[in-house]
This record gives C-alpha cells, structure tokens and sequence, in this order.
C-alpha cells in the first residue's frame, strides 16, 4: 500500500502548477497596477542618463583653526552629507572629495535639488543657550552712556532689571512657544551688563542647599565682570557686545551671517532668529547638538503646528535637566533657553520646570522645513563648514547615447540569446523565452516602484547589471532543461523525468545564485557612487531569478510536459528521446527472474 500513497502524493504535487502560475500573475498585475498608481511608469534615472544638478562646496577654516581641514574630517563630511541626501529619499546622488578643500555633490535630475543644496551644506552645529536679552530684529539707537537702566526719552523701554525681573509690554516675535512671555523690544546697556550676570549666575548652582555651600566647580566660577568691580577689559568687551547688539540688523542675511560668524560655544554672543524678526543675546552653550541622540518631526495636535522632537544621550539628559532647574527659577527673559542651529535661533521656549531626557523645537515650521531640520540634527553635524563655489546643471545628452549604445548591445546579446535557444532546445525555447519575459516584467515594475519607495534610479552601471542578468536568468533554465534531458537519456518518459530532474536542478540553480548575489552583496558594500547601482541590479535580478524559476518556469513545464506535443517526443519539442540517445525504457530492464525449482533427487 505504501508504494500507491508515493504515487499519488507524487501526481499531487504534478497537479498543482496552476496555483503557482496564478500566484505569480496576481503578483504582475499588482505590482503594475501599483506602478500606475503611483505614477511613475518609468524608472527614475540617475544623473547620468537624465541630467541633474552637480554642488561644488568649499571647505572653509575658521580663525585658529586652520588645521581642521584634513582628511579626516573631510570623510566625515562626505558620510554626514550622504546620510542626509539619503535622508531625503534621493538616492543615487553621488558625494565625493575632490583634492583637499571640496567636496563635489551630484544630484540627480528629478529630486527637489533646492532643498538638497540647503541639507548638505548645512553645517548642523546646535546649542542649547540661555537668553540674556531679545528685542526686534531691526537695528536700534545705541542708548545712552548711563547705566541707570531708565527708559531713553523717545518712549523705547528699557530691558528688564535684575531685580524686578520684569518685561515690558511690547512681545518679541514668536521665536518661542505658546506660553513665551513677553520681551522687551530694545535693550539699554544696563540690560546687558545684567545679562552678563545672569550667565554668571547660571554657572553656579543658587539653590539654597548645603550643597550650594560648597566651592563650586572650576567653570563654574561666575564671571568677573558681574560684579562692580568688573575690570576695564570686561567693560570693553561689554561695551563692544551692546553696540554689536545694537546695530544688529537680521532682516538682511548678510548682517545674521555675519553674526553667526565665528561664534564659540563658550563665548556670549549675539544671534538673530531664523525668520530674522528678533535678536538676542546668548549666553555660553550648557548643551551641545552632538548630545542629541535622535530626532523626529511630528505634528502637535494640541497646537496645530509641526514641532520637531529630541532625544538626549544620557550625558546631554543630565545637562538639560541642570539647565533647566536654573532657568526656571530666572524672571523674563532670562528663562527662557536658545536653540541655536548654525548660529540662528530657530526657537527660544521659556522654562518653567526642570525638564530632562528630552526636548522639543516649536516655531514656524512647515511639515517639510520640520522633516528637514530633524534629518539634519539625526544625522550629525559637519565637522568643518563650507561655502558653495559652484553649481552646474548637467545634461543628459552623453548618457542618452551611452543608454542607446548599451540598449543596442543588451538587444543583440538578447537576439543572440533566443537564436542559440530554439536552435539548440527548440519547443523548449518557449518555455524559456516567457520565462525571461515574466523576469523582465517583474524588474521593470520593481525597479520603478522603487523610485518614489527608496530613491532607487537607474543610471548606466544599472542598466548593465540588468543586461548581466539575462545570461543569469537563462543559465537557470538551461540548468534544468539539460536535466530533464538526462533524465530522458536514461531511458525515462517525459513526465517521470520532469519531476525526477527538479531536485537536482533546484539545488544547482540555488547555489549558483546564491553565488551571484554574494558578489553583489558584498559589491555594493565595499564600493561607492554608480557601482553600487551595478550591484544592487544584479543583486535584484538573481532574485528574481529564483522567484522565476521556481513560480513560473518549473510549474510551466510540468504543464508543458502533459501536452501531446512535448509529452510524444516530438523532433521539435527539444526532447525527441531518438535525438538525445536515449537507453530503452528503464522498466524493461527490471525484470524479476522466476524463482527456479529445485531438481528432484
């Protein structure tokens, strides 16, 4: 009884083909229906079939910092840089060094390359700094030598003193969150000798505790010139700081560049915001961008506006939760902390608890200016900053004739494909044949979902990885039509054979891709730009070669091998058993002798 199960268990698995072929169709129709849906019926193409935008950015050297240009930190600018236009979902965009000092950015045609342009030559260099002082953006009269801190005759009020710790009525631009208070509009020079206090106050630890008692850190020492007995260096400086702030202007992107300048993270500086509709100054940074262990943007229900949220490394929880603590027990302005991007501040919440772990940047974002300032901060800042020096927009006209050329070769190896095909295998050149058409609709259809899914575009070295595939794709079925054939030779009719050549064949096909994939796995690895298209085509395709083999051509054939036509051995099947030099049939040669009887005596 054994024998009839392994038969029919057998005809079972020869009697399904058809749901293979179904599941391969639904799988084509979706996948076609999804590109139309999507809207992109093409491929996008890289930079170099379809021309697009090439960025040369210039290393600049800061004052005293000369030696930072090397080599090193050259490379991880290229790395930040890539992971932000990657960020951006724009792939294939090629970001190389050139000589010592530049960096060259090839972005192809297609992607939103304004945008692109602002992410990678941004510098990203973030600071959490306490406000000292706000006011409009616009340049103010520089007030006058007193320092009694009393309003000036033409009505401007002065900041807020230090000890009524209040603010006048008059609101800065709304740079802050939704519960900011208000700040004064123009700052007199007593304000900013008190703003220089604050900061001083803030590096000591004012909570009435016994800790407090005890001498404090050595940077934590408050500043010489909060006192009265400030020197005449410190005056100066703060002199030179007041009418710095004073003639401020950050309606013009000059005067907010210049600001931005040079500015160190321990220095009080003075900055404008982002939409340069209000100045402050800034004391030293308590927290550094690069203790930001990630960011997301998202959308405040509560609010109705786009606000980008940060996660802090376990050292930058601990300094937040410090900062925080002294400035929520600071009057207005003075409680409110600066984030500072690149030397502008994008958002000045006030505080009013000790927070930690966390934080938030509000203003007036856009959904896409959000996405962009949390790409930025998620992937780092750059080491050195740099001034654009060109950008050239690159046609298409080259790599539309190397398409042609490479299409022409890619038609003649496939014509020469097929010929060798039905003159060699004949009928079995069809099963082939739609065999390599089904892999060629499945990778066009992939290739252009993958456009608009991950920034895939094909360029030139693509184009060649998917004409190496189709040697790829048909080594595969001759590897299991010479099987079937071998097993034919010995003697077997076409059904059993179709069956009894699959396991071999598969295990041959399996290893032989596998193969193939490791080479572009490990290709597009280790190399950079264009290459990497070969590999990630070729690493596709061989893929999809097994989806093929396994979905489409074995079911295909086991069908094929029911009609009369290949089922007879016809001489144009391909498997004519005359032709091939096949044995007699293997059950005539397994006869079963009669037991003989023994003589008798």
């Amino acid at each position: 009884m054994a024998a009839p199960k392994k038969s029919r268990g057998a005809a079972g698995g020869q009697g399904r083909p058809g749901r293979s072929l179904a599941l391969i169709l639904i799988v084509m129709v979706a996948l076609t229906g999804g590109m139309f849906l999507a809207d992109q019926p093409t491929p996008r193409l890289g930079i170099d079939l379809a021309g697009g935008t090439s960025i040369t950015l210039e290393a600049k050297s800061e004052p005293g910092q000369e030696s930072a240009i090397n080599k090193t930190n050259m490379d991880t600018a290229v790395q930040i840089m890539e992971r932000r236009v990657n960020g951006l979902g724009v792939s294939e965009a090629e970001v190389q060094t050139q000589g010592d000092r530049n960096i060259i950015v090839n972005i192809p045609k297609g992607t939103n390359s304004a945008q692109a342009r602002e992410q990678v030559g941004t510098t990203a260099k973030l600071y959490f700094r306490p406000v000292l002082t706000v006011a409009q953006g616009t340049p103010t009269p520089t007030p006058s030598a007193s320092s009694s801190g009393k309003p000036t005759p033409s009505g401007s009020p002065s900041a807020p003193t230090a000890d009524k710790g209040k603010s006048s009525s008059t609101p800065s631009a709304s740079a802050t969150t939704a519960d900011n208070g208000k700040a004064s509009s123009t700052p007199s020079a007593s304000a900013t000798t008190q703003g220089r206090a604050v900061t001083g106050a803030l590096k000591t630890d004012t909570t009435p505790t016994p800790k407090a008692s005890t001498t404090p850190k050595a940077d934590a020492t408050p500043k010489a010139d909060a006192t009265p007995s400030a020197s005449a260096a410190d005056e100066a400086a703060a002199a030179k700081l007041q009418k710095q702030f004073a003639e401020l202007d950050c309606s013009n992107k000059a005067s907010r560049a210049e600001a931005a300048r040079g500015a160190k993270p321990t220095d009080t500086v003075v900055a404008c915001s982002s939409e340069g509709d209000a100045k402050y100054v800034l004391g030293p940074s308590e927290v550094s961008g690069t203790e930001v262990d990630n960011a997301k943007a998202g959308f405040d229900q509560q609010r109705g506006m786009w606000i980008v949220n940060m996660e802090f490394t376990k050292k930058g929880s601990k300094q937040f939760q410090t900062i925080t603590k002294k400035l929520s027990a600071q009057p207005s302005p003075q409680n409110q902390f600066a984030i500072a991007l690149d030397g502008e501040v994008v958002s000045a919440p006030q505080v009013n608890t000790t927070l930690s772990g966390s934080a938030e940047i509000s203003g007036s974002f856009t959904q896409q200016s959000a996405e962009d300032l949390a790409n930025v901060l998620s992937y780092g800042a750059l080491p050195l900053s740099f001034n654009e020096a060109s950008v050239t927009t690159v046609t298409a006209a080259l790599g539309g004739e190397q398409l042609q050329a490479g299409l022409i070769a890619g038609a003649i190896g496939l014509a020469l494909v097929v010929i060798y095909l039905v003159a060699y295998y004949r009928g079995l050149a069809f099963i082939a044949l739609l065999s390599l058409l089904v892999s060629g609709i499945l990778t066009y259809t992939i290739m252009s979902l993958l456009g608009p899914a991950i920034g895939f575009a094909l360029n030139l070295p693509a184009v060649c990885g998917a004409i190496v595939a189709i040697g790829i794709t048909a080594d595969s079925f001759i590897v299991y039509f010479e099987r079937v054939r071998d097993e034919i030779r010995e003697g077997r009719t076409l059904r059993p054979a179709v069956e009894r050549a699959w396991p071999r064949a598969r295990r041959t096909i399996l290893v032989s891709d596998f193969v193939s994939f490791l080479a572009a796995a490990v290709l597009f690895v280790v190399t950079v730009g264009k290459v990497q298209g070969f590999a990630f085509t070729l690493g596709l395709t061989t893929l999809l070669d097994v989806v093929v083999v396994f979905l489409f051509t074995k079911p295909l054939m086991t069908l094929m091998a029911r009609t009369k036509f290949f089922a007879s051995g016809h001489p144009w099947s391909g498997l004519d058993p005359k032709r091939l030099g096949a044995k007699p049939p293997l059950r005539r040669s397994r006869r079963v002798n009669a037991p003989t009887e023994p003589k008798e005596a």
